[in-house]
């Protein structure tokens, strides 16, 4: 008995997507139903359908996208008027194109064609050839994993990143989206680099000049043009790190660059075309952002054509152990001390803490330990966050080592608040974040998380 032949249908009209199912059906193919090309990477692995028919213009991110995010044959559903785009999907990588409204014989021809011509192996074919065939998705530069969710983040990595559609990255604080980026961009095949923004870290009144630039005489103080970091990308990649923080006003501009292709700095009366890839990351929910008014929808849906999430580190099983001897070892090198190891007792503590601040505070644990161990041997001592911190400030708001994990990380989050409302007024930022061993941006994101506030200084 032959195997049921499987297509994927790619159309954001219900009524077509319904009529196309019922006609496929009744020729024996098995079928599969997606709106959007982000709704048909995130709902199935695309790569097992026998074909994807697929409308080219989809809500978001044009059909032809997902050509380069599957090794399936994809055949392109386009309009008369649009015959021009149909043989240009066919320079792309499309098997065919068929014109709406299509004739039902043409259709199943053309999918019998494709289907013999580009068909899977047998199942007695798979078997003799699994190893050439069975993907292997090795982790991406910088990076550690083989649990699941890691394994099936590399995958989608190399999927998305041939196909130029803009990419939202969410996960928690820590976790590693700027490295996603940067495997994003290596992997795309543009020549130009890629340029890093902490939408966070840039001052509220002058992120549009920083992003979109300006001329001569924009405004006052601005004493010469300059060139903003959205123009700097061109050919390249834009990441916009924690871009739920960018005021309303930067969204409109970023929203008519993503629109049109071109960019206008302030001030400058004529616009000029670019071409840039943007990809952005958010530990927030936009879509609540969204409903709140503090993000605008339309950004929204432009940016979340191809969504990423990254699981949090304690999540990660085995690999939370693998990731961290790794850490050891480049920091061992990267401080010309002696190799060191974990004791059997440290390693259980690195298992069995939750890790809210993830791998970068998995780094800063590892980093303080290697700093203040002596011997080769790192104990669980060492590895104490909530010890270190104790020591520091003096201050005894941290329960014991054997403590719940729930008891844990209330007690550092207690810790964080009293130190932090405690010191703030005597101490810059800089000197909190190096006092309580973490990063500027990570005490901005756990003063978000807190709901801490910098204090505004006060002026006379």
């Amino acid at each position: 008995m032959a195997a049921e032949r499987e297509v994927l249908v790619v159309e954001d009209e219900a009524v077509i997507r319904g009529t196309l199912k019922r006609l496929l059906e009744r020729h024996s193919f098995r079928v599969s139903e997606a709106a959007s090309v982000s709704e048909s990477l995130d709902r199935f692995d695309v790569d097992k359908f026998d074909v994807i028919i697929s409308d080219l213009k989809l809500p978001g991110a044009p059909g032809t996208d997902l050509i380069k995010a599957t090794s399936a044959p994809v055949l392109i559903m386009t309009s008369y008027s649009s015959i021009r785009s149909a043989i240009d999907s066919m320079k792309l990588g499309a098997v065919d194109y068929i014109a709406k409204p299509f004739d039902h014989g043409e259709l199943i021809a053309s999918l019998e064609k494709i289907i013999e011509e580009h068909g899977r192996q047998t199942p007695e074919d798979e078997n003799v050839h699994a190893h050439v065939h069975e993907p292997f998705h090795e982790p991406l530069a910088g990076m550690i994993g083989r649990c699941p969710e890691m394994r099936e983040l590399f995958r989608r990595v190399r999927k998305v990143a041939g196909a130029g559609s803009p990419v939202l990255i969410n996960g928690e604080s820590g976790t590693g989206k700027e490295l996603v980026a940067r495997a994003i961009h290596d992997l795309s095949g543009r020549e130009d680099p890629i340029v890093a923004v902490n939408c966070a870290a840039i001052p509220e009144n002058l992120i549009e000049a920083e992003l979109f630039g300006h001329e001569k005489g924009a405004f006052a103080g601005a004493t010469e043009a300059r060139t903003g970091l959205v123009e700097t990308a061109d050919g390249g990649t834009l990441f916009l790190d924690e871009i739920g923080e960018l005021p309303l006003t930067a969204q409109g501009r970023l929203v008519r660059v993503l629109q049109d292709g071109e960019i206008r700095k302030i001030g400058a009366v004529e616009s000029r075309k670019i071409d840039m890839r943007l990809v952005a990351a958010s530990q927030r929910d936009l879509k609540q952002f969204v409903a709140e008014r503090k993000f605008r929808e339309d950004l929204y849906y432009r940016i979340n054509v191809m969504r990423l999430q990254i699981p949090p580190l304690r999540e990660r099983g085995d690999d939370i152990l693998e990731l961290a001897r790794a850490i050891l070892r480049g920091t061992c090198n990267r401080l010309k001390t002696p190799a060191m190891r974990f004791s059997k007792g440290a390693e259980r503590a690195i298992t069995s803490y939750r890790w809210p601040g993830n791998v970068r505070e998995l780094e800063n644990a590892i980093e303080r330990a290697v700093v203040l161990a002596d011997g080769g041997t790192i104990g669980e001592d060492f590895l104490a966050m909530e010890k270190s911190a104790r020591n520091e400030s003096g201050a005894g708001w941290f329960r014991g080592a054997d403590s719940a994990e729930a008891g844990q990380e209330l007690s550092l989050e207690d810790y964080f608040q009293h130190f932090v409302l405690e010191h703030q007024d005597s101490m810059t930022e800089t000197e909190l974040a190096r006092r309580l061993g973490i990063s500027r941006k990570c005490l901005w994101e756990r003063r978000q998380r807190y709901g801490i506030p910098r204090k505004k200084k006060q002026t006379a």
